[in-house]
């Protein structure tokens, strides 16, 4: 792990459960992470990819799963993986009016690898999420490319960097400086070490509301002033080692309501907040030839523990993308503090 100061660096670790050697979505063996930042001008912006596996991901497809909590959002992509249960790209995050330009990309790039593609075989469903960066960022200039995604891909590692970086450039949350964070949890399932790992695009959540583990309530101190709405959006990417069906998946990835929740969020009516789960323990292959396929899939007497991860390490990756974003000024000379920077002498109550 690179990069700026995390949420446990400044005490704000979540539950009991331990945290994986990284406490990255990146402790999942396989997943990758890229980004590519755009910070220049008037621009705050950027793609921040999210690889599931190494291979042919249009050929062998992890299972996967959707859940809306507010539908106020403009992603690509979902109606298919509700549907079928099955991701086949990689999931790329950007700005709100970049959603089109990134889904062309994803698409190349498949159809680079697999040349059968809506000729001798079906076509491909790419999957990109966005939050509205408006605030900090010039959303109007378009200024995301697809070379710009293309990169974000190819930069993918096992290294997760946090903060302002990629799409999280421009976001906010809670008055503060939000961006890319992320957290995960090692799971003991009869005696072998699993992980759960999640990633978030954190741009949600009403200024003043925000609370910390310990209960404090954090406002920042702005110079601006909004409309007290809750508003913005959440991306909040799972994924896990563990072998679940889709349905299953559906139920762990709904547990992230309860993290969000525990930060002091609502889900309000313009507030875009969805989740998206995959598994590397279980693919389906786009050439299956036999009728019939047998998947693992986990005890469901066992699942209260993924639940209770899930919730955790949401909670916390919303926190660590506060923790590493620092203050930043950006369209219009609008500006968002830093939560880093103002931990110790926050106006605060207990909750």
């Amino acid at each position: 792990m690179s990069g700026p100061r995390r949420a446990r660096d400044f005490g704000l670790a979540c539950g009991a459960l331990p945290a994986g050697p990284r406490n990255s979505i990146c402790d999942v063996p396989g997943v990758r992470v890229g980004h590519r930042t755009l910070n220049q001008g008037e621009l705050r912006t950027g793609v921040t990819a999210i690889v599931p596996h190494d291979g042919n991901l249009y050929r062998d497809k992890p299972v996967a799963a959707v859940h809306v909590l507010n539908g106020f959002g403009k992603s690509a992509g979902l109606v298919q993986v509700e549907e079928l249960g099955v991701i086949e790209t990689p999931i790329l995050l950007t700005n709100t009016l970049s959603v089109g330009t990134c889904c062309t990309a994803l698409v190349r790039q498949a159809i680079a690898r697999n040349p059968d593609i809506g000729r001798e075989t079906a076509t491909v469903n790419p999957v990109v999420f966005e939050c509205n960066d408006g605030y900090l960022n010039d959303i109007q200039a378009l200024a995301v490319t697809e070379d710009d995604a293309q990169a974000a891909l190819a930069g993918a590692s096992s290294d997760c960097t946090v903060g302002a970086v990629g799409a999280g450039c421009g976001m906010s949350t809670f008055g503060f400086k939000g961006g890319v964070g992320t957290s995960s949890r090692r799971l003991d399932l009869d005696g072998r070490d699993f992980h759960l790992g999640v990633l978030v695009l954190s741009n949600f959540g009403r200024a003043g509301d925000l609370r910390l583990p310990d209960g404090t309530r954090a406002s920042p101190e702005m110079a601006d002033t909004e409309p007290a709405a809750e508003k913005g959006s959440i991306i909040i990417v799972v994924a896990t080692d563990i072998p679940l069906s889709d349905r299953q998946l559906k139920r762990v990835i709904r547990r992230s309501g309860v993290g969000l929740a525990r930060l002091g969020s609502f889900w309000g009516h313009g507030s875009g907040d969805i989740a998206l789960g995959f598994t590397t323990a279980n693919r389906l292959s786009h050439d299956e030839k036999t009728a019939l396929v047998t998947i693992d899939i986990l005890n469901e007497n066992r699942i209260d523990l993924l639940f209770e991860a899930m919730a955790d390490a949401t909670q916390e990756a919303v926190l660590d993308a506060l923790a590493a974003a620092g203050p930043m000024t950006g369209r219009a000379g609008h500006h968002r503090p830093g939560l880093a920077e103002v931990l110790t002498h926050l106006p605060s109550t207990k909750a």
